[in-house]
């Protein structure tokens, strides 16, 4: 698959429902786990998870033994138990509400580089073997193999701890921030007309475990909350979004949150009262901190995930060692931001959280690697091997993207530009990741005129090359951010929480779709 379209969520994907009542909820299982209010920090423990599961280690073993049977190379068990509430506010009132629980467990095979994958929603030992039999179907040598002996991977840094964890808190706890939000917005400006709203959260426990003897378990909690700002002015009509997402529990509401989202929310939808489209045409881009780390992510980011690489799809297939881009230039992937919704303890197959350089000092210096890429390339996977569920096979995700800073300020970046455009508000846009051109829409901005930000302008495309993109980065500002908002990242089918992140940057040339 060589194309690919990225989306901003506007409210929590809540997964398919799956009833298991005889599972125990959330508070019994990090009980049972020995956890208290901290979440994984406490709560790593790998026996406790299988008496949860309902799993020994006898039976992971019988079907690791029997994933191997026909000569699979490696073999993995893959358990997630995940709890999902959304809450909505609509027409000023919580009006709606929902909760799932998903529930199963994949038994993966590798022969080489070829990948056997079965799941099954549940974990009765005949169940699981089935799976087991399926996935082992890859290979055919005929040479079985046995597990290692296990050995517990532990957190030595529990990246997103929780003081108040979301199985402990009821839907009426909830509902008054969201209320506080719906009226705040209403009180910052009288053209506001309607807010819609929304709650999730989402706790995952995971246990993994490997024909290597690598076992862990990891408890995963998830907020997004969010609103969209509906505004009217003589007559027209405009919209904005604002939300924030992390892995962190019900502290991560507060009232300066509520004032900053509702802030955003109607500040961005008031702008574009004012917003023109501007003229199209190839022009200098100065790309806005934070929300425009998105560029790095869909044009660049993708093309250094090493399946593309090593099927030779990607543009930069050839390019690892050598130098793309300006030297001022460092693009990191990062699985250790505390909190970071695209933070992982350990990844979807047993590889720790870690911060990758993809880009250094303009260099290729690295891809980002799942156990198989690594393999083929004779390196340590960089903990980028992630799947969206149980059901999923893993593979090569980015966690959080980012520039680093560069040297300059913003400012003086924009008095360079005689004619162009600043943009620092994305919605959607696509890639293709072989070329790796790409076409991105942008939500708001402004005209640079004689080195001054002037005319607001809104809804137009951003049109270029990934590759040629970085290439024309030929200043970097200081202002490093990264944008914490609900960013979805989908590839092959599944879908995974992603961040982003860059300083202001100048292109030095893009073509913008405007006006004739």
């Amino acid at each position: 698959m060589d194309r690919r379209n990225f989306l901003r969520t506007g409210s929590l994907a809540v997964l398919g429902s799956l009833a298991v009542p005889s599972i125990a909820v959330p508070g019994q299982v990090r009980q049972a786990l020995g956890g208290g209010a901290t979440g994984a920090a406490e709560a790593s423990g790998v026996a406790a998870a299988m008496n949860h599961f309902g799993v020994n280690e006898a039976d992971l073993k019988k079907v690791l033994t029997t994933a191997l049977e026909k000569g699979g190379d490696y073999a993995d068990l893959y358990f997630e138990h995940t709890f999902n509430n959304s809450v909505r506010l609509m027409d000023g009132k919580v009006n709606s509400c929902s909760s799932n629980i998903d529930f199963g467990m994949g038994v993966r095979v590798l022969a080489g580089d070829q990948t056997g994958y079965a799941y099954v929603e549940g974990v009765a030992l005949e169940e699981m073997l089935r799976a087991a039999r399926t996935a082992a179907r890859i290979a055919s040598s005929g040479k079985s193999s046995k597990p290692a002996t296990f050995k517990e991977k532990t957190i030595k840094k529990d990246r997103y701890s929780v003081m108040t964890p979301w199985d402990e808190v009821n839907l009426q706890a909830k509902m008054p921030y969201l209320q506080k939000l719906n009226d705040k917005m209403f009180a910052l400006d009288n053209r506001v007309r309607k807010v819609q709203a929304s709650l999730g959260d989402s706790t995952s426990h995971v246990l993994f475990c490997n024909s290597e003897g690598v076992t862990y378990y990891d408890y995963r909690p998830m907020v997004t909350f969010g609103a969209v700002c509906i505004m009217e002015e003589n007559g027209k009509m405009e919209n904005a979004y604002a939300a924030r997402a992390y892995r962190k529990g019900f502290e991560f509401l507060t009232d300066d949150l509520i004032n900053t989202l509702a802030r955003e929310a109607v500040d961005n939808t008031a702008i574009l009262f004012k917003a023109v489209k501007p003229k199209g045409g190839e022009m200098p881009v100065v790309m806005g901190a934070g929300g425009s780390g998105i560029l790095l992510h869909e044009a660049i980011g993708h093309a250094f995930e090493a399946d593309f690489n090593r099927k030779n799809i990607s543009i930069f297939s050839d390019q690892l060692n050598k130098k793309i881009c300006n030297e001022h230039i460092n693009v990191v992937d990062d699985g250790t931001i505390p909190f970071n919704r695209g933070s992982v303890n350990f990844d979807d197959e047993g590889a720790e959280g870690q911060k990758t350089y993809i880009v250094r000092q303009g260099v290729l210096t690295s891809y980002l690697h799942d156990r198989i890429s690594a393999r083929h390339y004779g390196v340590t996977p960089t903990g980028n091997g992630r799947r969206d569920t149980f059901r999923n096979a893993p593979i090569p995700r980015m966690r959080a993207t980012y520039m680093e800073a560069g040297n300059m300020k913003e400012e003086d970046i924009i008095s360079t530009v005689k004619q162009g455009i600043y943009v620092d508000n994305f919605t959607n846009g696509q890639v293709q990741i072989g070329a790796g051109d790409f076409t991105f829409f942008v939500k708001s901005g402004y005209l640079i005129e004689d080195g001054k930000l002037t005319q607001p302008i809104k809804d137009i495309n951003i049109i270029g090359n990934g590759p040629k993109a970085l290439a024309d980065i030929t200043m970097v500002a200081d202002n490093d951010k990264i944008d914490n908002g609900t960013w979805t990242c989908g590839k092959d089918g599944q879908s995974c929480p992603v961040t982003c992140g860059m300083p202001s940057a100048l292109v030095s040339k893009l073509t913008v779709g405007g006006e004739n």
